[in-house]
């Protein structure tokens, strides 16, 4: 489970005066589910998620990861936690194979727990055509691949996941959605963004909207459907965040 409450998020600004890119957002994410946060460029979504997986200490307010307080408690919580965006690295020296061993060292597992993850997740995410290719040397959807099988070699009880499927194939972009599709039914808490509005239709149960660092909406599609008056999630965004006029006028 992940919970946030009025989370605030300031930066130094060239004014003097702070820049709040997070301002007091309170949503949860429960075991079991997809939770889509959506938002424009800017929004203040990477920001929020990064507070939530301990990489940014919040300026304000409180995330809690199954009960434990990321402030409090930052090493037991990034235990918990698969963080995965669409630019994580890679060390592109090494193999995949050398690569997902070099991680499960650094989580405490022994040589034969190592192997049984690594080969259970190769074969779950089709990692096994390309485990001795160096890393250096994947494609856009094999290093995606790779560094989900990475976030998940622990087992940690809740993913968080910036932008999972930008810049990959139709066959990776599957894979990938799939994948998510039977974490969520195996328990995990799944916190989502994306600017792939079709994805967050077909996976998601609720919906985060934000923008201007403030969340704005909050719902199931149909209740946000109902809010705006808008049946496409394209359309009901749009209205949401007082973007619905159309750009070009005659």
């Amino acid at each position: 489970m992940i919970r946030t409450e009025k989370l605030v998020k300031s930066f130094p600004a060239p004014t003097g005066e702070p820049k709040r890119a997070v301002n007091e957002v309170s949503f949860e994410v429960r075991a079991g589910e997809v939770y889509g946060l959506l938002g424009p460029n800017g929004a203040g979504k990477t920001t929020t998620l990064r507070m939530i997986s301990g990489l940014l200490r919040p300026t304000a307010g409180r995330v809690f990861i199954d009960h434990r307080d990321v402030t409090d408690e930052p090493e037991q919580v990034k235990q918990r936690i698969g963080y995965l965006t669409a630019n994580t690295g890679l060390y592109v020296r090494l193999s995949v194979s050398e690569f997902l061993h070099y991680f499960a060292t650094l989580y405490g597992m022994d040589r034969a727990q190592a192997r049984a993850r690594i080969g259970a997740l190769a074969e779950r995410l089709r990692l096994t055509e390309f485990m001795e290719l160096r890393c250096g040397a994947l494609s856009t959807g094999q290093r995606q691949r790779t560094n989900i099988a990475r976030a998940l070699l622990a087992d940690p009880p809740i993913l968080v996941l910036d932008e999972p499927t930008l810049g990959l194939d139709v066959l990776s972009n599957r894979i990938m959605l799939e994948f998510i599709r039977t974490q969520a039914e195996a328990g995990r808490a799944i916190l989502l963004s994306t600017h792939a509005l079709d994805e967050i239709e077909a996976m998601c149960r609720r919906i985060g909207l934000i923008h201007s660092g403030r969340m704005i909406a909050e719902g199931t599609l149909d209740e946000l459907r109902r809010q705006s008056g808008r049946e496409r999630l394209s359309d009901v965004f749009l209205e949401l965040v007082g973007a619905h006029e159309p750009v070009f006028a005659d």
